[in-house]
């Protein structure tokens, strides 16, 4: 299959997998009595009709953007980051303990060394979890999972113990949140009467980054090797313990910087529940993205679309905004079959063929099919298994020649 035919094969398969999510979603919003259509039209269009709805869009998708951004590095590295909510959270803490503690320094100095305490203190909660899968083997998704819970009791003692507002306490509010941040903290607001922000850059260079840094360095080309296959990734002598840490490092570094561009961008303070759920949609839509950084950005104003148009069914639809939790729920498992799809050598080589007969083109000869069918190995682990009945025996087509 060439490079045309495994675009057009690709956005098939996520065109049908789209409209199996919604489908399943359509049939929950039956069943509570739901407009199906109005619904849908709410959440797609409503958000897209002013300035400020689809400058809110990009709000959201700021943070998902760098959330989705480090998942992507963790599980193209072979190893499933589940904690970035919590990452997120370690991030909010150090970027508020930083300004808090240094308000006179000049903004182009304060603003870049709270931003890179967020970032460290992500890379901190995710470097734990990295450790411990390589050193002791520990399965990450429990570690990260527990890390999570971890972090928001951390987060809420904090909040309301040593960085709660003292005027909250005077006030008698008790309300957990932090100060208001100094100014030299803040990201500039890009369009006057909203609240987009400067965040929005540092999502896009950081995507550039992303992308050479895995497709083009030979740090980017270990960590998919390590991921796409471990043990021939240590036959090459890459040492694959090490850059499982480099990548939980790097992954918690980034929903580090999403929590804490979130403040500096939006909030401005340190608030309670300030995460919005932000690092568990974060693996949806880097999922949905195809783990690249090309279909991450798009994917995130998709989601950033689909959580404004969620809140606003609530108002216009009478349809809870808990509703586009099943919409994501829906999203993973259709995602998740369509990787399988795409990345199954035996059905493109089956699809190649459908399509040669149709179209009266030459039907490859097996070899060449199954070679073609192979796909890239840094992104699916295990040789190419295709024959020409289908009946793989798991090992190469070309050995034994």
């Amino acid at each position: 299959m060439n490079r045309a035919a495994k675009v057009a094969y690709g956005g098939f398969v996520v065109a049908a997998a789209i409209f199996a999510a919604m489908f399943v979603g359509a049939l929950v919003m039956m069943a509570i009595g739901a407009d199906v259509f109005r619904t849908y039209w709410v959440i797609l269009t409503e958000p897209l009709q002013d300035l400020f709805g689809v400058t809110e869009i990009l709000v959201r998708a700021i943070p998902l953007s760098l959330v989705a951004l480090g998942i992507a590095i963790a599980f193209r590295s072979g190893i499933l980051n589940i904690g970035a909510e919590g990452q997120m959270l370690m991030g909010i803490l150090a970027y508020a303990a930083t300004a808090i503690a240094l308000p006179g320094l000049p903004k182009f100095i304060l603003l870049p060394l709270s931003l890179l305490a967020g970032a460290a203190g992500g890379a901190l909660w995710g470097g734990i979890a990295g450790f411990l899968k390589a050193r002791l083997q520990v399965n990450e998704i429990l570690s990260t999972v527990m890390l999570n819970y971890i972090a928001a009791q951390f987060y809420t003692f904090l909040l309301r113990g040593p960085l709660m507002d003292p005027g909250e306490l005077v006030t008698g509010t008790g309300t957990p949140q932090t100060i208001r941040l100094p100014k030299g903290a803040w990201l500039d607001r890009l369009v006057e009467g909203t609240r987009l922000h400067a965040g929005l850059v540092i999502a896009l260079a950081l995507a550039v980054a992303v992308f050479f840094l895995l497709w083009r360095t030979t740090v980017g080309f270990r960590m998919r090797a390590a991921g796409a296959e471990a043990k021939a990734a240590r036959y090459a002598g890459i040492g694959v313990e090490r850059y499982l840490i480099i990548a939980m490092l790097l992954s918690g570094a980034f929903a580090g910087l999403a929590g804490a561009v979130e403040v500096a961008g939006v909030h401005r303070r340190a608030i309670e529940g300030i995460s919005g759920g932000y690092g568990f949609t974060g693996i949806v839509v880097a999922l949905f993205g195809g783990l690249h950084p090309a279909g991450i950005i798009p994917a995130s104003a998709v989601f950033g679309l689909l959580l404004l148009g969620a809140d606003m069914t609530q108002r216009s639809a009478n349809v809870p905004a808990n509703m586009v939790l099943v919409l994501q729920g829906a999203i993973i498992l259709s995602i998740v079959a369509a990787r399988q799809f795409m990345n199954n050598p035996y059905v493109q080589d089956k699809v190649t063929r459908r399509f040669a007969k149709w179209f009266g083109k030459r039907v490859p000869t097996v070899p060449e099919a199954a070679e073609a069918a192979c796909p890239d190995p840094a992104d699916v682990a295990g040789p190419c298994t295709a024959g020409e009945d289908g009946q793989g025996d798991g090992k190469n087509p070309a050995e034994g020649r």
